[in-house]
């Protein structure tokens, strides 16, 4: 594999040089990028501490920083810094990364690496600073602030004089760089540095600064608006947004499987022969994290026996149902009145009764959310949809704004909650408007829409972008006041409190390129995904993919003959992805788009070695496997299989000791 490294450690008479006349020292290294990435730390940090040790220098801090040019998470690394009695700090990186300390650091900021030149991959980082790879450094000369790229005529002898109010005179949009090296100089106290040493030009070949410049202004566009980390995939929601929900037909059988949400599967309270009613209850909850489940038909039970989860591919116990046709409702089907004068506790228990749990994929019971052990001040509505094709949601919204937000109020009323907020994405225009209208004269439940962006939905990033309250590791949305629940979910409690009808039917988008007639359905829960499939017309072409859910966290399956169930919200055919894994070049993407701020690029090497207690150490268990990593690596890793498996490992492990 080629070599991009991008610095190298100075000769050891100009580091001698450079701390001669300095002490207590913070050295700052950089993990370096674009080369083959193995889990052996870099050497330079360790050498240039060995040298300083060697002079009789003191040593305040060290750290090797993965991605230096990283802005976000270095400045986090470096809040220990301002600790400590460092009086200089010393960076090996390239331009980019000296940079960026500097930015960040209050103190004298010295480069101990020189930039390599050469027609690479150089200056890719998502930063605003740049470097142009001059293979000579000034910024040891210029308090960390680059004269080649911050000043918009490149000049290293000082400045022109044709400044005006501190702009350049050639790009107005841009400080005049040689100002503002006087100004961090003259603060450091440091100005005679100017004069003390004569800049010598080099003439070396470099990467073109207008390509550089470009191509990271691209990359660059919305980089940090609302949560750090995320990606813009292709959204196509333009197969099915714009047709309007349907009742798919009653299906001849159901198979509804007792498991169909996070925590204990449900306890079947039917036998074969049976016969049964819609909206009756035939699982009971089997424990404070579990659900009930309810019949979506009224007919016979054929079976209570195993059969395949769309989701897990294990066999689950599952109720088979076979229709009469009659969907004739069950005595408990009716509307609970006075919701207004029930306790708390008696909205959780009835929503527990009621089945419903969370809409958007994760199928957490809602009961529990509705029993938080701390105060809460916001309920967010997540009406984002942001993983690409899936329109369910968006459709739920312009159909049943009402019961969206009668949801909404009932779960603000249970937790005890001022506020409410209803956060939809700004391309979904006609549903802004529809609930800024509907909601104009509530005056605890805000509108906010948000730029999209994909994971904007997951609890953690919605929380950040529309409250900047940052869920911490481990914790939940309740450790920071807020609770989390999907548009449909709230739907679902207008449902069961309005009409006393539980979670037996919803909204499925069947969509994708590879199917021939997309369109978003009212399914029963139970029906079978070869159903709607064969509905919709079924494929163009043999070379087709089937997932539940999107193409982002969506689950791939084989055997279509399997049920949709209360947090499927997608049946999507698209094109196979295949292709083979290369190795690691260190290229930080990974980590530009964790939304977690994560360093995702250690799991598959970790996940290899077995080393489980590094990935928990790591953090892996903080990641919610939005595939973003896998999404943008350029070597194709499976980054995401990686840490299900060091997941899995990490438990069996726990469990052992």
């Amino acid at each position: 594999m080629e070599d991009y490294t991008k610095f190298r450690l100075k000769h050891e008479d100009e580091l001698l040089n450079l701390i001669e006349n300095k002490d207590k020292l913070y050295i700052v290294a950089c993990n370096k990028c674009f080369k083959e990435f193995t889990l052996e730390e870099e050497q330079e940090g360790y050498d240039m501490i060995k040298l300083a040790l060697a002079q009789g220098k003191t040593i305040e801090g060290f750290e090797l920083v993965n991605f230096l040019c990283n802005k976000p998470l270095t400045a986090k690394i470096l809040e220990s810094l301002a600790q400590t009695n460092a009086e200089n700090v010393i960076v090996i990186s390239c331009g980019l990364g000296i940079q960026t300390v500097a930015d960040i650091v209050d103190k004298p900021t010295y480069a101990a690496s020189d930039s390599i030149s050469y027609e690479g991959r150089h200056g890719m980082a998502l930063t605003k600073r740049l470097c142009e790879a001059c293979g000579q450094c000034y910024l040891n000369l210029t308090g960390g602030i680059c004269p080649i790229v911050d000043c918009a005529k490149s000049l290293v002898n000082g400045q022109c004089g044709g400044a005006k109010n501190g702009k350049c005179e050639v790009d107005n949009t841009k400080d005049c760089a040689w100002e503002r090296i006087h100004d961090r100089l003259s603060a450091q106290n440091r100005l005679s540095v100017l004069t003390s040493q004569p800049v010598q030009l080099r003439d070396y070949s470099k990467v073109s600064f207008k390509f550089v410049n470009d191509y990271v202004k691209t990359l660059r566009k919305s980089r940090y608006e609302g949560f750090y980390g995320g990606i813009h995939p292709a959204e196509r929601k333009e197969l099915s947004e714009h047709i309007a929900l349907t009742p798919f037909p009653a299906p001849a059988t159901v198979v509804i499987p007792l498991s169909q949400h996070t925590g204990a599967p449900a306890e079947a309270l039917v036998q074969a022969g049976d016969l049964v009613k819609r909206g009756q209850k035939i699982g009971d909850s089997a424990g404070y994290i579990s659900s009930t489940i309810h019949s979506s038909v009224s007919g016979k039970v054929l079976a209570v026996e195993p059969r395949r989860h769309p989701t897990t591919g294990n066999d689950v116990m599952s109720v088979v149902i076979e229709s009469d046709g009659k969907d004739e409702l069950h005595e408990s089907v009716v509307p609970w009145e006075n919701y207004e004068s029930r306790t708390a506790e008696e909205i959780a228990d009835y929503v527990r009764e009621k089945g419903i749990v969370g809409m958007g994929g994760a199928g957490f019971p809602t009961s529990v959310k509705l029993q938080p052990n701390k105060p809460i001040d916001t309920v967010l509505l997540n009406g984002s949809e942001c993983e690409p094709l899936l329109t369910a949601d968006h459709r739920v919204m312009l159909e049943f704004a009402d019961d969206i937000i009668f949801g909404l109020q009932v779960l603000l009323k249970s937790v005890g909650a001022e506020r409410g907020v209803i956060v939809i994405e700004d391309n979904k225009q006609d549903a802004i408007a529809l609930f800024q209208d509907k909601t104009a004269n509530i005056a605890n439940i805000d509108i906010v829409v948000a730029k999209a962006q994909y994971p904007q939905g997951a609890e953690k990033m919605l929380i950040k972008r529309t409250l900047d309250r940052w869920v911490p590791s481990g914790g939940l949305p309740l450790d920071v006041g807020a609770i989390v629940s999907n548009v449909s979910t709230a739907k679902a409690i207008s449902d069961a409190i309005q009409k006393g009808m539980p979670l037996i039917d919803r909204v499925v988008t069947v969509t994708g390129e590879k199917i021939k007639n997309p369109g978003n359905y009212i399914v029963k829960v139970g029906t079978s995904v070869n159903d709607l499939i064969n509905h919709c017309g079924g494929f163009i072409d043999d070379d087709v993919e089937v997932k539940l859910g999107g193409p982002m966290m969506g689950v791939s399956i084989a055997n279509y003959e399997v049920p949709i169930i209360k947090a499927t919200n997608g049946v999507i055919a698209v094109e196979p992805i295949v292709s083979e894994a290369d190795p690691c070049i260190r290229c930080g993407r990974c980590v530009d788009v964790c939304p977690m701020e994560l360093l995702p690029l250690y799991y598959p090497l970790l996940a290899g070695e077995q080393k489980w207690e590094e990935m928990r150490d790591r953090a892996v268990r903080d990641c919610m496997e939005c595939r973003c990593c896998d999404y943008i690596c350029s070597s194709k890793i499976p980054i995401v299989e990686a840490i299900r498996f060091g997941k899995r490992s990490i438990t069996e492990m726990e469990r052992s000791q």
